[in-house]
């Protein structure tokens, strides 16, 4: 999916001319597996494989590269204008890194008659030209993934059918990170928070497409029309390398186990608080300090990006950019630093009440740290109260 891994793999976008596949050529749809080494490694990678022995040709067409040195890369990649590209590889390289890597490699030899074959390989060509080979990555919608399909469809049009009948779940975009996410609690939960209400859109089947597993499970699934006779899609399906299973454990340092102590905290400095009617600034400053940081982060990813999936985001309702303002009044007595608190703290309630309904979902894990910051927030009002 959302991949850098072949950066270094990458030995050329140059394409081969203007050459005529022999009847030996094959064209692949490759399916690498996911690795928990890193969040952009754990949703696999997809990829083309075009294989000729008679014309020595034996490449893989990788739509998952980026390169760092193109101009303004960074401040594109804050402002999500992510020019990723079209790579073309050595395909035993390429297999040798995901081998090393431990991530099983499954190949989908499409059904294509020779004509066909031809077509397809001179898009690629084409599309692997340094004029042609950008293109404006996202993360559900345009990605190494659902180029696939996309090229697919592109170069054969309607003769191409992929049935989704298969799909009998009916999760949303967020449901289907989250399942590639289970071993990375922190990837996670900074996706969940990152990411607004679109990723909750329910995914049509074709969409599922936006990972690489169910690419492989569309192609098993797609049909090839020529007059007027269907005919599955993939003609064989090979295992090249099965991935060896890795080993996960539960990791104390997970953002769970965090919050209940920040709020086992929480609560122990609320209680001091209120019993010796004074304030602990120095922590509210700091946890409204990072509240509002975050909350300008996640308002600007909003409405200063082009990240679609970060739009309207329910996240904002516990980290608030007006905490900020907040912070720099804490040392001073007013009438509205007090209605300020007790409007957070309704507002965290209401948020509790509400999590399991809302129309987005936030990760379960900020419910102990949304609790910390409503039991901070009562304590700045009932403080505040009481030595007015």
């Amino acid at each position: 999916m959302k991949t850098i891994t072949f950066l270094l793999l990458i030995v050329s976008c140059s394409c081969y001319g203007q050459i005529r596949l022999s009847e030996e050529a094959k064209i692949s749809v490759l399916t690498l597996g996911p690795s928990q080494e890193q969040v952009f490694t754990a949703f696999g990678h997809s990829a083309f494989r075009v294989h000729d022995p008679i014309n020595r040709i034996d490449a893989a067409y990788n739509y998952g590269v980026f390169d760092f040195d193109q101009p303004n890369f960074y401040l594109n990649f804050a402002r999500g204008n992510n020019m990723y590209m079209l790579g073309v590889s050595s395909y035993p390289h390429f297999e040798y890194a995901y081998m090393y890597d431990n991530r099983y490699i499954h190949e989908q030899i499409l059904n294509l008659r020779p004509d066909e074959k031809q077509k397809l390989f001179d898009f690629l060509q084409w599309n692997a030209r340094p004029e042609n080979r950008q293109y404006l990555y996202d993360y559900f919608y345009d990605n190494c993934a659902t180029k696939i399909p996309e090229v697919i469809l592109k170069v054969f049009g309607d003769s191409v059918r992929f049935d989704g009948s298969y799909i009998t779940t009916d999760y949303s975009f967020r449901e289907l990170t989250d399942l590639y996410l289970e071993h990375q609690p922190w990837g996670d939960l900074g996706i969940d928070i990152g990411l607004g209400l679109p990723t909750d859109k329910k995914a049509t089947p074709f969409e599922y497409m936006f990972l690489p597993d169910y690419v492989e499970s569309g192609f098993a699934h797609a049909f090839i029309s020529r007059n007027g006779h269907s005919e599955p899609l993939v003609k064989e399906t090979r295992i090249i390398y099965e991935s060896r299973p890795e080993k996960h454990s539960w990791a104390l340092f997970h953002p769970l186990t965090i919050f209940m102590v920040f709020l086992l905290l929480s609560i122990y400095l609320s209680y001091r608080d209120l019993k010796l009617s004074r304030l602990s600034l120095y922590f509210d400053r700091f946890l409204f300090t990072v509240l509002g940081l975050l909350g300008i982060c996640l308002l600007l990813l909003w409405i200063a990006t082009s990240h679609q999936a970060a739009a309207k985001n329910f996240n904002l309702l516990w980290a608030l950019p007006t905490h900020l303002i907040a912070v720099v009044a804490l040392r001073r007595k007013g009438q509205w630093l007090k209605k300020y608190f007790l409007g957070v703290t309704v507002l965290c309630v209401l948020l509790l009440l509400t999590w399991a309904v809302l129309p987005q979902k936030l990760h379960y894990s900020l419910i102990p740290f949304v609790m910390a910051i409503g039991f901070r927030a009562f304590t700045q009002y009932k403080v505040r109260k009481l030595v007015a």
